[in-house]
């Protein structure tokens, strides 16, 4: 080739290389064809069972919780410490109207609310041979305990009801929720108390005045102290009726007998307070949503009403069960807990919906919705299972598409039509062999990846079965399946490398659902690789016997052997050659021999021979003759660059605009109860709780301020709930100094009234003055417990609130035990737990056991109106900074809640997905540097990829898809597909001969067909995503895929090849004479001369791959002298080895013939190559001229050689025996030379 053409050897030979690896593989495969079948049979199948030891994750907070960083640290802190990660368990009811411009606040709406929850709460559960109520798991003040008379003890206990965060608790009906089941009978008390009828103050006087009476002696004063601090007084008793006319209505009511409805917007105003008013304060913010006000800011309308049972966390029930002879016979665990809770709160959610059938009036006027953290663990296990009846339809429709497509009617022999198909239910067998592996690797599944991963796998494999198939579809040679491997190997492998590699970097991003589904669907796409690469190209062999034999591509077996029509014979070409030395032939050759031209590949012949032998319509005719001269038009490049650049102009304005976020909604199956209960609790209420902890390493006896400055802080935060005041609820230690400063006031009173001094107390002393001095002496040392000199000098609190340090711990362990409702409504949940003391005022003991350092407390905060994801991340940014900023003064704390757990990975999501789609994309251009062996053309590759991840910006924008974990996913994998797309067409354009828009054409002619399949089967795959039941799935899945294939289509077949025409790179090799194919070679013959009697040898110069063409002395030759032809094919462009040499589908030859110095019928090229020749036209136009001959034939350099024997008789006479060898190669670059041998 040397003077011929100038271009990239390194790249030609390196490409060879990698080219004859998979030729031998092929051709391995293709001998062991039926081995190959057997062994994958085995292999895919034992994957398989693997399924059946899946494990399914559905709970949410498996799935969606951020994995790594701070919040998985803090999560395992909370985990190590209290031993669980949620902080409350709560079965919620939202109660909204059927208009949507109607409001409940009237009476009739809270007495349908009432009678809900009334039938609700009621219901029971029978488990392990023991029936659970709302009492058993229901979170509830503790009572005080006292010694002696127990049944009192008893009666506070079963009078102190369950917390239920309600509206109701503004009126009077809503005592109607605390019960007890079974009304409290008192000695000497002819009333069967109910908390409908319940007056506590009342009723604690008259007791108190009955045992004074009867001399029994109770410590009634714990008791008023106990109520007093909870400010227990009235009960229900003095609240007003909704139905004032209702005679159980109390008395006291203020609207008794009115014939006014109560205003009960006005009532709401502020919220409602239960019968603890001090602890139980529920903002009007949780329990009404959709609010409009008037101008004094009353409530004037509202949308929805909730209330909010709250239950025990399962590690509360079973500390509260475990020493309680109910469950002895159990095996009491906290599992069992669990299910305990999960069956009532199922129970809760089915007695509403069969309250909601029956009561038709209710259901008539309202929508009411429950949920509960057991039914959306049931139903997103329920949808997490994969739709059979899906999967099912995804396959046929792909599997009657590839039929369709691969099916000829008039050329039944050479259809495709049945390996199509098995190669879609090849791929079909390594999916669930894929998943069937991962299972076995341990990765759990959950919806995502049992939603998606199938179809998604079918669609992007099948484009592989598409690319062997048109490859397939060139020709009908026994050797077929090495050629195959060899011609679209490399784009398999580097488009299925692509695509799991970028599964692979998608799994950084740290959601443990899409962690396993990028993790499964990389396992997936190398399962389905090496099928493809491996167990298809054996189908493919088998299918080659099939059409060696003449045998239809449907229903082999039953339709007798196929008979071609026959053609006729074209007109005879001379292989004469009358132009310079080519004329010149030696004697005894037939010359003057004519050969009929054999039929032709209907693939690369145009005319009627082919539409004889294909259906009407093919992509790769179509793409040379009408697509790629249509773009390739002035108009048509200015049109499309115009319109390409306006796209991206405003993609990339429009992606400034995305947002943020994935809503819980979206993660439930659509129409679900659970669905439209959080549609309406985001839209109307927004509300969440969130806990701010501190730890251990800190000591809080003397740094009590900084944790008051700590608590103080939230008041600047938005979205927290701020009490009365504007100020915010108390916490613990706020709680506890205020316990301790009222101990200290009594005691300050009764040692001046001389009830106390520095060594004892008199009988006239209060309990808390007697508790107090106990405090007072306490040193807070172990080996010294008590000093009564501390009496007259020591102080539980100063006058800023700051208690003792010294003796803290100790302090700590009374007021956990004394004052146990504020304990337990605090929410602190400190650990470890303080020590009980149980304080007797006739006990002279005065030591007090010292509690443990804590190491884990918490602030109960109220968050509400965070109805987006800018808000939600706005809150925790601020919170965040606050946490850092404590952080630097010395106390150790973090954040926790709902709004920390599910939307921390918007903190840093962008960042994240900026760093993931760099390194993806640097990795590609060196990927596809190396593939290509240009730099240019990779740059330009990745320019593209870049514009339509913008472009999918933009469309996430216009679509109302925000930016969450799982665009994210696909935006990572998107970047593989296109790559897919633009190498296919890149590789045919570097490879190919001409000038830039001729190497289009032909690049074009090359994929179009495979692109064109592979998309239309990869959107039929995505397509069925729309049957998910999940929100997500179909949002930024389903959707999602969609916009990217369309995306990738329009940059892909219509921009890219006309960037390639105006700013493509050079061809791998350029010829230097002429602009549309290599020079002719024209070897020098070389004559060796030896008359020793013996021989004359005559032999032209070879064509060596990659060495260069040595001049040669021309020697005198006679006009008898044997001549060496040179025949050349003059091709339409030289081809890279990528694209293997395709011969037409109906190479036969002759038998030799026993003339001599005759040729046998040779190949059809060598017919056109003398055509060629005899005629010289002159050169056609790059497009018009193109389809004339086969692209894919390179130069064919006929080589004769002649051996002349003399034989010296005693007559001299001579005998000449002629051989003529004739030599076809074809000679492509790099290491694609084939050679066929013709004797006669």
């Amino acid at each position: 080739m040397q003077g011929k053409a100038r271009g990239s050897r390194t790249a030609i030979y390196l490409r060879s290389v990698f080219q004859s690896h998979l030729e031998t593989l092929g051709s391995s495969v293709q001998k062991h064809a039926g081995k190959v079948l057997f062994v994958a049979i085995l292999v895919l199948s034992t994957f398989c069972v693997g399924l059946k030891s899946a494990q399914i994750h559905s709970k949410v907070h498996q799935l969606w919780i951020q994995e790594g960083g701070r919040l998985e640290a803090e999560l395992a802190y909370t985990q190590k410490t209290i031993g669980e990660d949620e902080a409350a368990t709560h079965q919620l009811l939202i109660q909204t109207t059927h208009d949507p411009n109607a409001s409940v606040l009237h009476p009739q709406a809270l007495l349908a609310h009432l009678e809900v929850l009334v039938k609700a709460t009621a219901v029971k559960v029978h488990l392990y041979d023991t029936e659970w109520g709302l009492r058993d798991m229901c979170n509830m003040p503790s009572t005080p305990s006292f010694e002696g008379i127990y049944y009192i003890e008893q009666i506070l206990r079963h009078l102190i009801p369950c917390s239920i965060i309600t509206p109701l608790d503004c009126f009077w009906e809503g005592s109607q929720l605390l019960g007890p089941e079974s009304a409290v009978v008192i000695p000497g008390l002819n009333q069967r108390l109910l908390w409908t009828t319940l007056n506590p103050a009342s009723v604690m006087q008259y007791m108190k005045q009955k045992m004074s009476e009867e001399k029994i002696s109770f410590d009634f004063e714990t008791v008023e102290q106990y109520m007093k601090r909870a400010a227990i007084g009235s009960g229900y008793m003095e609240k007003p009726c909704l139905n004032p006319l209702n005679p159980s209505c109390p008395d006291t009511a203020p609207n008794k007998n009115s014939s006014q409805p109560p205003d009960v917007g006005a009532i709401l105003s502020g919220g409602c307070y239960g019968y603890a008013a001090k602890h139980m304060h529920w903002p009007e913010e949780l329990i009404v949503g959709g609010a409009k006000r008037n101008r004094s800011g009353h409530l004037r309308k509202a949308q929805a009403l909730q209330s909010v049972v709250q239950l025990m966390t399962e590690k509360e029930m079973y500390d509260q069960w475990q020493d309680n002879y109910k469950v002895h016979h159990l095996g009491w665990s906290q599992e069992k807990a669990a299910e305990v809770l999960n069956a009532w709160q199922r129970n809760f959610s089915r007695e509403v919906e069969q309250l909601l059938r029956k009561q038709s009036r209710i259901a008539a006027n309202y929508d009411i919705y429950v949920f509960s953290s057991a039914a959306l663990d049931d139903i997103l296990a329920k949808f997490s299972h994969p739709s059979a009846l899906s999967i099912v339809i995804g396959v046929a429709v792909t599997v009657l598409y590839a039929f369709c497509t691969l099916l000829r009617w008039r050329d039944p022999v050479r259809g495709q039509s049945s390996v199509g198909v098995a190669g879609v239910l090849l791929m079909c067998f390594s999916t669930a062999a894929g998943l069937g592996l991962s299972a076995l690797l341990g990765i759990v599944f959950n919806a995502a990846s049992t939603q998606v991963v199938p179809f998604l796998a079918l669609g992007l494999g099948v484009d592989h079965i598409f690319m062997l198939t048109a490859a397939y579809a060139e020709s009908n040679r026994r050797e077929q399946t090495k050629l195959i491997l060899k011609k679209v190997g490399p784009s398999i492998l580097f488009s299925a490398c692509s695509t799991a590699g970028s599964f692979f970097a998608a799994a950084f991003i740290p959601v443990p659902a899409l962690k396993v589904f990028c993790l499964q669907a990389a396992i997936v796409m190398c399962s389905n690789l090496a099928a493809a690469l491996l167990v298809f190209p054996a189908m493919i062999s088998l299918d080659l016997r099939r059409r060696t034999a003449g045998r239809a591509d449907i229903f082999c077996c039953c339709f007798p052997v196929w008979k071609e029509q026959p053609k006729m014979a074209p007109p005879v070409l001379s292989l004469n050659n009358n132009n310079g030395r080519g004329a010149r032939h030696p004697k005894g050759c037939n010359n003057s021999s004519r050969m009929p031209l054999p039929a032709q590949n209907p693939l690369l012949e145009q005319g009627p021979v082919g539409s004889q032998s294909l259906a009407s319509f093919s992509l790769a005719n179509f793409a040379f003759e009408h697509y790629t001269p249509f773009l390739m038009r002035s108009w048509v490049k200015f049109l499309t660059v115009m319109g390409f650049l306006a796209a991206l102009i405003s993609s990339l304005y429009a992606s400034t605009r995305l947002q943020d976020g994935l809503d819980i909604i979206d993660l439930v199956p659509k129409h679900s109860n659970e669905h439209k209960f959080l549609d309406a609790q985001t839209r109307m209420f927004g509300f969440y709780s969130m806990y701010a902890v501190t730890q251990g390493n800190f000591e809080y006896p003397t740094q009590q301020q900084l944790l008051r400055d700590y608590h103080d802080s939230f008041v600047r935060v938005p979205h927290v709930i701020k009490n009365d005041n504007g100020g915010l609820p108390d916490f613990w230690l706020l709680h506890f100094s205020e316990w301790l400063g009222n101990l200290q006031k009594i005691f300050d009173e009764e040692i001046r009234d001389g009830r106390l001094t520095k060594e004892c107390w008199f009988p006239n002393a209060s309990s808390d003055a007697i508790l107090a001095y106990k405090l007072i002496v306490q040193t807070g040392h172990v080996d010294n417990p008590v000093d009564k000199d501390l009496v007259l000098t020591n102080r539980l609190v100063n006058s800023d609130g700051i208690i003792n340090p010294r003796a803290f711990y100790n302090y700590l362990s009374a007021w956990a035990t004394n004052d146990v409702f504020a304990y337990g409504a605090s929410q602190g949940k400190l650990y470890p737990e303080p020590r009980q003391y149980f304080h007797q005022p006739n006990e002279y003991e005065l030591k007090i056991p010292k509690s443990l350092p804590l190491v884990y407390a918490q602030m109960p905060f109220y968050l509400h109106g965070l109805t987006d994801t800018s808000q939600i991340k706005t809150l925790i940014g601020h919170i965040r900074d606050l946490s850092v900023k404590f952080e630097g003064f010395g106390l150790p704390n973090y954040p926790s809640g709902i709004p920390f757990i599910f939307w921390e990975q918007y903190m840093t999501l962008r960042s994240s997905l900026a760093m993931i789609l760099a390194c993806v994309l640097l990795a590609a251009l060196v990927l596809v540097s190396l593939l290509l062996l240009s730099v240019w053309s990779a740059v330009l590759v990745i320019l593209s990829v870049l514009a339509s991840l913008a472009q999918i910006f933009g469309a996430m924008t216009l679509l109302g898809i925000k930016l969450s974990a799982i665009p994210a996913v696909i935006l990572i994998l998107s970047v593989g597909m296109m790559l897919c797309f633009n190498v296919l067409i890149s590789l045919g354009f570097m490879t190919s001969v001409g000038n830039r828009q001729r190497r289009v054409q032909l690049s074009m002619q090359m994929s179009l067909g495979p692109l064109v399949h592979g998309m239309l089967t990869s959107g039929v795959a995505v397509f069925m995503l729309s049957t998910s039941p999940f929100e997500f799935v179909i949002r930024h899945f389903c959707w999602l895929l969609l916009v990217v294939l369309c995306v990738g289509a329009c940059n892909s077949l219509v921009v890219f090849p006309i960037l390639l025409s105006m700013l493509g790179p050079e061809a791998e090799l350029v010829p230097l004479e002429h602009p549309d194919r290599i020079s002719t070679p024209s070897p020098l013959p070389v004559r060796s001369s030896k008359r020793s009697g013996k021989s004359y040898v005559v032999q032209g110069s070879r064509s060596s791959r990659g060495s260069c063409q040595k001049s040669h002395h021309h020697h005198h030759k006679d006009v008898n002298d044997p001549s060496l032809t040179t025949i050349t094919e003059e091709p339409q462009s030289w081809k890279s080895s990528n694209s293997s040499i395709q011969m037409p589908n109906d190479w036969s030859y002759q038998p030799r013939e026993s003339r001599p110095a005759s040729y046998a019928a040779p190949p059809p090229a060598y017919h056109k190559a003398a055509a060629q020749q005899q005629q010289q036209p002159p050169p056609p136009p790059p497009f018009a001229s193109a389809a004339a001959y086969p692209p894919e034939l390179q130069s064919i350099v006929v080589q004769p050689e002649v051996t002349v024997e003399t034989t010296h008789s005693d007559s001299n006479t001579t005998k000449v025996t002629a051989t003529a060898n004739i030599k076809v190669e074809l000679v492509t670059p790099g290491r694609a030379v084939r050679s066929y041998n013709f004797t006669s």
